[in-house]
């Protein structure tokens, strides 16, 4: 498995009184989920935001030594300005025109979301108005499509018993908040908020993609999620699901 995102960079402004400093931080957001593939035995490949431009896949022989690509919280500008082609104006493969390629040759495709996923914060992440839309199984937004939850959601259940639940309860603990998207007609919804999708799969020419348009860590996946019991079944039954593979 290919996973990228879940990474970022803070810089702080501190004031006090006349005086102010700047710290810097760099955090992840994936360890519990990664650790959870990890106890499953999937070898992963970790891509963090800041190593995109270097280290993710630029050919179709590339990408084809994974099974599964998962993008979660990172938007489409780190895979269309590579520091070539933003820095130095040259010419670059479109990574998400190859990713798309390859989701319908046969690969896997999941995509989990957060602030930088689906359309975004702001509309920043923009994966709409990018080839990747061809085989994701739903459609975006043109502007920000967060919808908060403070109180905490529910998921209601259109396909209890689907494969891709891999036999985990049709009962989630509370989320906080998902991307808002439409769901495509040829698509499959299992897992509803209300009447927005949260959990959608489909088929992509010969491969198989995924949406889960909440998240795999805090925020808007609290401690009650990250948690779950069943969680790390959950996460690894989606991945085998995109990939055709048994458990």
């Amino acid at each position: 498995m290919l996973f990228a995102g879940e990474s970022w960079m803070k810089h702080t402004i501190h004031m006090k009184g006349f005086d102010q400093f700047h710290t810097t931080e760099y955090e992840e957001g994936a360890g519990e989920f990664l650790a959870a593939l990890d106890r499953e035995g999937f070898p992963v490949t970790y891509i963090r935001g800041h190593e995109i431009s270097s280290r993710f896949p630029r050919t179709m022989t590339e990408l084809d030594e994974f099974d599964v690509v998962v993008l979660s919280d990172i938007g489409s500008n780190s895979f269309l300005l590579p520091d070539e082609t933003f820095l130095r104006s040259e010419r670059s493969p479109n990574r998400l025109a190859l990713l798309r390629d390859w989701t319908r040759a046969g690969g896997g495709l999941v995509m989990i979301g957060g602030y930088m996923s689906f359309t975004g914060i702001d509309g920043k992440a923009r994966f709409g108005m990018t080839p990747l839309a061809d085989v994701l199984p739903v459609a975006m937004l043109d502007h920000d499509d967060r919808i908060e939850e403070s109180e905490g959601i529910k998921a209601d259940f259109d396909r209890p018993t689907h494969e891709v639940l891999g036999g985990t309860p049709a009962e989630w603990p509370s989320l906080l908040g998902y991307n808002r998207v439409i769901a495509k007609p040829e698509a499959t919804t299992v897992a509803r908020a209300g009447d927005d999708p949260l959990l959608v799969v489909g088929q992509a020419g010969e491969g198989r993609s995924v949406a889960f348009t909440s998240d795999l860590a805090p925020h808007w996946a609290p401690p009650e999620f990250v948690g779950w019991p069943h969680y790390q079944q959950f996460w690894a039954s989606v991945l085998r699901w995109a990939a055709r593979a048994s458990s």
